[in-house]
């Protein structure tokens, strides 16, 4: 490995004008500042990470908070932190990915360790324990998902409420008067997890509003589970015509059960997924959805948290629009005889 003295050596320098090269802590002249860059790209000389958080009190890692939780669809939660890594890289900084359920003890070990200059969580609860320490600290945070209370915090996320509302629109300008909602699972409505409930809301209220009965059931999700969710619906509701699925894992066998039962879509039943495209486009009917923008959300966190922590970034919430993308999932409601 080359070493700090030798791009000092190859670039007629003493080893302490290359330190305050990189540190930036004292003003260098432009022409040697240049030599002393030119020799590190040719020789391709790495500082030491240790060393280098020492001399500048910085560690250029940014600590990426996701419980990976058996009842969550995990690849949407990769995908996201895919992007965060990937536009984090562009900035300068590496990712630190905690993916244990510690809540607020890993918030306090990143914040009293310096482990990180600032923290991105995600899997949000309307009232996540988390939030107290991180209002308290003076580390620099954002948020992907949304609490109750947003105040003095920076939050991203697509907006579950427009989603809601949305799907509910589509399928009642469709003429579909009974709509079943799939949930996600029941421990997600338990712990209150921010775009479950914010979903759950945006439904309830548009239904209300456009005179639609809406039946809402949590689904584990698997085969097993969404038969016996879908027989509760059609028991309840009989008369059943458009299905919103917001559970990955439920899309396949619920459109397998229908099959089964020789209901059609879209003829007989229409269904909306909230889900990423890949999920709608590779189902054995390629469904109308939602899509879940993961790559928008992981690089709005980055670009937000860089911004702070460069001193020009402020608290703000930020909601991506949702988009609609209608497939061969969804018609007309069926004629009721």
């Amino acid at each position: 490995m080359v070493t700090l003295a030798e791009v000092a050596q190859h670039a007629g320098v003493s080893a302490s004008t290359v330190s305050y090269v990189l540190s930036g802590k004292r003003s260098i002249s432009a022409t040697t500042r240049q030599r002393v860059e030119r020799s590190i790209r040719e020789l391709g000389y790495h500082p030491n990470a240790g060393a280098r958080a020492l001399a500048s009190s910085k560690s250029n890692i940014i600590a990426l908070m996701v419980p990976l939780r058996t009842d969550m669809y995990v690849p949407v939660m990769m995908e996201i932190a895919i992007a965060v890594a990937t536009c984090a890289r562009t900035h300068g900084y590496d990712v630190l990915l905690l993916t244990g359920e510690e809540g607020p003890d890993a918030v306090r070990r990143v914040a009293g360790s310096g482990l990180a200059d600032g923290m991105i969580l995600m899997d949000v609860e309307l009232d996540d324990e988390r939030l107290p320490l991180l209002r308290a600290t003076d580390q620099p945070s954002v948020l992907i998902g949304l609490p109750a209370d947003t105040t003095g915090l920076t939050c991203v996320d697509l907006d579950f409420r427009a989603t809601g509302a949305l799907c509910v629109e589509h399928l009642a300008k469709q003429g579909h008067q009974d709509i079943a909602v799939i949930g996600e699972a029941p421990a997600v409505y338990e712990r209150h997890t921010g775009f479950a409930e914010r979903t759950l809301d945006g439904l309830r209220s548009r239904s209300r509003e456009l005179g639609v009965r809406l039946l809402h059931r949590p689904c584990e999700g698997g085969y097993d589970a969404m038969a016996v969710t879908l027989a509760r619906i059609l028991d309840e509701r009989p008369g059943t015509s458009g299905i919103i699925v917001q559970n990955e894992s439920a899309v396949e066998p619920l459109l397998a059960l229908l099959r089964q039962q020789g209901r059609a879509v879209p003829e007989d039943v229409s269904v909306v997924a909230i889900c990423p495209d890949q999920v709608a486009m590779q189902a054995s009917v390629r469904l109308t959805s939602v899509a879940i923008p993961a790559q928008e959300m992981g690089r709005h966190a980055v670009e937000h948290l860089v911004a702070k922590l460069e001193g020009r970034g402020s608290d703000d919430v930020v909601l991506i629009a949702p988009e609609l993308t209608v497939r061969t999932s969804t018609g007309p409601a069926p004629s009721r005889s």
